[in-house]
Formats: C-alpha cells, sequence, structure tokens
C-alpha cells in the first residue's frame, strides 16, 4: 500500500512541463533512486512528492500522520546557530534527546566526516559543505517514515558515501534520493524513477539493472538514435565483465545482458591506448623525487617520490583535506613544494580541470566558446568537430547558441571541459569531474575516456567513475606517503576503516632498478615490434577474407590462421604491458 501516490501530477515553470500527469507511489520502505538529466524535474517531483510544492493540476496524498524528512540541495542556517542546535532542533530537543543524544549525533557526524566537530560551535565557521553535511545529520538521526534526499553525497568523500550506503542501508522507513553517484545507487536502492520529458518511469533495481531495463526499452522500440543505445550496451557490458560484487542486484538479468552485449568490443583497449601514449608522450611524464609538502602546521606530502607513465590511468582517493587537490596542483607547478623537486617530461600538454568553475567568456555563445579554442579536436584516431563534441556532451544544436552568461552550474562545468579537451592535451587532470553532472552526461565522458590516448589522473570521490575509467588506484591516508593500493577502492576503505596503513608506498624506481628498468624498455621496444608486424597480418586476413569470401575452404583457413595471430597478440600485449610497467 502506497504512503505516498502522485495522481495525474503536472507541474509546469513557464512554458516547460516537467511534470505532465505523472501517477506514481512510494510505499513502505521502498528505496528508490531518482535519476534524469539536469533540469529534467527530478527535484521538482521531489517538492511535490514532499508536499512542499503544490501541483499545478492532480492530487498528492500521504497517509495520515505521516513524516517526511527533506534534504535539499542548498542549506540555510543562521550564522549563530550550532551544532547541536541544527541536528536538534529546540523544539524537538525535549522530546527527542532521550533518544538522539549527543553520543547519536556525534556517530552520524562521525560518519559523513566530522568527528572533529563541536557541537556547540556555530555554523557561521563552517564551510559550505560542512554546513551541508550537518544538514544532512540533521535527517538521519530523526525517525521518518520518508526521507527525502537531494545528492546526498555531495561534499562526501569515498567514505563518507560508504558509510551513508551502510547507515541507510540500516535505517527504517521509505528513501527516495537523487543522486548521480552510480555506486551509491546500487547499493542502497531496489527501484528506479527515471525522470525526463514530463514523465517519471520506474524500474526495479538499482543502476545495473536500470541499465539493463533501460538499454532493452530503447532496443525493442528504437526510438532514441544509434550513438545513445550504443553507450548504453557499452555502459552493460562494462557492468556485466567486472566483478560480481560490482553489481549484487537479483534482479540483473544475466540472459538477457549477454544477449545485448554479445557482439560488444571491450570497453577499453588498454595495451593499444598505452602504445599510442608512449609515442605521444615520451617516456617521462611526471616525476615526483622526494617531495615535502607542508600547508601551515600540517605536513600533506613527506619525502614521496612517485611516477605517472605515458598512458597511466590513475585514480586519486583520500579524505577531504588529504592533500588530494594540492597534489594535481604540484603536477601543474601552481604549487611548489617545500623540499624536493617536480619533473614534467618536455612533450608533456596537460590539462586541469579545477573543482571550481574557472572564468569563461560570458559574452560569447557556446559553441563560439568552443571555437575560441579550436575548430576540431583529434581524440586517438577520430577527428571531432567542435559542435559535434558539444552534442556528444548534453549541448543540442539549439542550446550552442546559448549565450555562455545564461547557463546552468552543470551546463558551466560541461563547457569547460569541452574547452580543455580542444585544446588536444595529452595528459589530463580531472579533480572531482562528477560535480553537477548528471549520469547521461557522465556516461558521455567516460566513453570519450575509453578512446583517451594520454595519461590520466582523476581525483574524485565518486567509486563508480574511479573503477570505470582507471587502472590503478592511490591513496593519501594523511600519514605523508602516496600510498598505491592494488585492491582499489575496497582496500583503501578497508585500510581506513583498521587504521593500517599499506606497507609500500606508489611506485617508485630506486637506483637499484635502472638496469632492470633499461632491460625493460628494450624489451618493450622488441613486443612494440612484433606487435605491429601481427597488427599488419591481422589487417592482411581481413583484406583477405573479404576477397575470398565465397571460397568455404579458404575462409576456413584464414579464419582458423586468423584466430591463431589474434592470441598471439593478445599474449604479446600482455608481455608488453608487464614490461611497460616495469620500464616506467
Amino acid at each position: 500500500m502506497n504512503i505516498v501516490s502522485l495522481e495525474r501530477v503536472s507541474r509546469s515553470f513557464g512554458t516547460t512541463t516537467v511534470l505532465d500527469e505523472v501517477s506514481i507511489g512510494v510505499s513502505l520502505g521502498q528505496r528508490i533512486g531518482v535519476v534524469g538529466v539536469n533540469g529534467g524535474g527530478k527535484s521538482t517531483l521531489l517538492a511535490v512528492l514532499a508536499g512542499r510544492q503544490p501541483p499545478d493540476s492532480g492530487r498528492v496524498t500521504h497517509r495520515g500522520g505521516l513524516r517526511i524528512g527533506v534534504l535539499d540541495q542548498a542549506v540555510d542556517f543562521a550564522p549563530t546557530t550550532t551544532v547541536r542546535e541544527a541536528v536538534l532542533p529546540p523544539s524537538a530537543f525535549a522530546a527527542e534527546h532521550e533518544w538522539a543524544g549527543d553520543s547519536a549525533v556525534r556517530e552520524v557526524l562521525s560518519g559523513l566526516g566530522l568527528a572533529g566537530i563541536g557541537l556547540d560551535s556555530t555554523l557561521g565557521e563552517r564551510s559550505g559543505g560542512e554546513r551541508r553535511r550537518v544538514a544532512l545529520a540533521a535527517e538521519l538521526v530523526h525517525p521518518t517514515d520518508v526521507l527525502v534526499l537531494d545528492e546526498p553525497t555531495n561534499h562526501l568523500d569515498v567514505e563518507g558515501v560508504s558509510w551513508l550506503a551502510s547507515y541507510l542501508g540500516g535505517r527504517a522507513g521509505a528513501l527516495l534520493v537523487v543522486t548521480h553517484d552510480r555506486w551509491f545507487l546500487d547499493a542502497v536502492c531496489t527501484a528506479t524513477w527515471e525522470v525526463g520529458g514530463g514523465a517519471v518511469h520506474s524500474f526495479d533495481g538499482g543502476y545495473a539493472a536500470y541499465v539493463l531495463a533501460r538499454a532493452e526499452r530503447e532496443r525493442v522500440a528504437a526510438t532514441t538514435e544509434a550513438r545513445r543505445q550504443n553507450l548504453l550496451r557499452k555502459e552493460l557490458a562494462w557492468l556485466r565483465r567486472g566483478p560480481p560484487a560490482r553489481t549484487s542486484k537479483p534482479k540483473f538479468r544475466i540472459d538477457a545482458a549477454q544477449a545485448l552485449i554479445a557482439d560488444e568490443p571491450p570497453v577499453r583497449d588498454r595495451a593499444g591506448l598505452q602504445r599510442f601514449a608512449v609515442h605521444r608522450l615520451g617516456r617521462t611524464v611526471f616525476e615526483l623525487a622526494d617531495v615535502t609538502l607542508r600547508l601551515g602546521t600540517r605536513t600533506l606530502l613527506n619525502g614521496v617520490s612517485w611516477q605517472l607513465g605515458p598512458g597511466d590511468r590513475i585514480g586519486v582517493v583520500g579524505a577531504n583535506g588529504s592533500g588530494k587537490t594540492t597534489l594535481l596542483r604540484l603536477l601543474t607547478r601552481a604549487q611548489q613544494p617545500d623540499q624536493g623537486r617536480v619533473v614534467v617530461g618536455q612533450t608533456v600538454r596537460a590539462a586541469y580541470l579545477s573543482q571550481e568553475v574557472t572564468e569563461l567568456p560570458g559574452e560569447l555563445r557556446v559553441l563560439e566558446a568552443v571555437q575560441e579554442i579550436a575548430q576540431s579536436v583529434r581524440l586517438g584516431d577520430v577527428e571531432i568537430g567542435a559542435s559535434q563534441l558539444l552534442e556528444r556532451f548534453g549541448f543540442a544544436a539549439a542550446r550552442q547558441w546559448t549565450p555562455v552568461a545564461d547557463l546552468s552550474g552543470g551546463e558551466r562545468r560541461r563547457l569547460q571541459l569541452m574547452r580543455l579537451l580542444m585544446g588536444e592535451p595529452n595528459v589530463l587532470l580531472l579533480d572531482e569531474p562528477t560535480n553537477d553532472l548528471d549520469i547521461d552526461t557522465l556516461t558521455a565522458l567516460e566513453d570519450l575516456l575509453d578512446t583517451w590516448p594520454g595519461s590520466l589522473v582523476v581525483v574524485s570521490h565518486d567509486r563508480y567513475l574511479i573503477e570505470r575509467v582507471t587502472d590503478s588506484v592511490v591513496a593519501l591516508l594523511e600519514d605523508g606517503q602516496l600510498r598505491a593500493l592494488p585492491g582499489g577502492v575496497e582496500e583503501y576503505l578497508t585500510r581506513r576503516a583498521t587504521n593500517d596503513p599499506p606497507p609500500a608506498p606508489a611506485r617508485t624506481v630506486p637506483a637499484s632498478a635502472a638496469a632492470g628498468v633499461r632491460a625493460a624498455r628494450k624489451e618493450v621496444t622488441r613486443l612494440e615490434r612484433l606487435l605491429s608486424r601481427l597488427e599488419s597480418a591481422e589487417q592482411r586476413l581481413h583484406a583477405e577474407l573479404a576477397e575470398h569470401a565465397t571460397d568455404y575452404e579458404r575462409v576456413s583457413a584464414l579464419d582458423i590462421e586468423l584466430r591463431r595471430v589474434r592470441e598471439e597478440r593478445a599474449e604479446i600485449e600482455d608481455a608488453w604491458l608487464h614490461a611497460a610497467e616495469t620500464a616506467g
């Protein structure tokens, strides 16, 4: 039985209808993830459902005595409000303090990364991110029948997102959550609502099941463009080929998924991209040599030596304030170390996407702002025009003539990324690139990065993004070292939970290993020549297959030879990757 029901609800803003006769309901204990493009009506749906905005038409029904808690994207506290008053307002303090006393409040604040905050400190002293986490804590400690959260993972690090997912999993009551964090959707939600075009489509399961259902729907209906269908199939292929733990929902139908992705190529040709990157970048990209960096009385880096090689795809994780952004600023030379040195390769052309939306030419239109950098860009083997790239990232033809000054925060973020890419860098440094981006845009970004032929460093709290686009993970664990994590984000969370730092720092090349590195580099060169011959042989066999298509015996023999060449090429690529890793 529904505890909240919408019956033929409509809501418009000016000439834009965001909800068009929507009928849908929330049942007791249901956990719903709400997804859709920015501006598609997600926040409006939650506001109408919670009774905070009236519908233009239709009816919203709440069960009698229903308790609803709401976290908005924007929070508004008076500067003199204390943390205690924000989490337990005076009007509710006497009635609720018995079950939600200081210890319960501190547990929630600690889980959200605010362990050191004083309950009697005022919010005027705190950053915007800290104030929003306090607002989230206030909703979590109060018992509700329906909890409505709009982007709750904003301002949380990887550890905080993991804690929140676990906490919500043990919490009673229904949940509606708007988020672009796909790992969080899969970990928490049992249903997904897709909002867009005035409609709300309901799917069983979290993100993985939603991707499958959406791909099936678009394949059968054939109502969307082929490019979008291919993106969904590629995303589905990645989900199915990854670790089983990545999608634990039983409703993810394996047979149907396999049928959809039967002909889908691997998501990323790691060996091919790395070889291309070596040719573009040479052997040296970035090197940190005994780098020490202090911020006030804190030592963020203490004698760190680390290398970023050509084609390396590194995810960087760490608690808020651990120095992740500072590490990127060191690589761009915007920050100087207190001790040690930072070496940048001569061929490096780095592009840095900061957390802030940098100054954009507000007087220009969107297309002009991109063409100001370049008319087209080469991504791998493909040349893409400015307008095509904008369409790929959600700027339809009409929207490309919108003045930059009129763009939303998410659109400005996308434009910032487009302008960086048009400069054809060979190294990308991305600091929280998922901020303000919806899931469709994130999928497009990941598809582009799949063919990125340079080096990539991603700082993000978005666990899904890190696992999707990077090959290895390093962490700043607040011990002054940059640590390699072979087990990825899961290992990071375990280390943080047990306060057990990994024994080895991230990749370094000690002097004693110099001879081995030289030998590995020779082996890389030898294997590259062999791979080139095998690629030529493969191309020749494809041409012969086309030429003798009607000769069954000849085609059969050529097919056997082609399979042998492909198997040999796969073995050589594995050997090349191993040698390239040793060579640095």
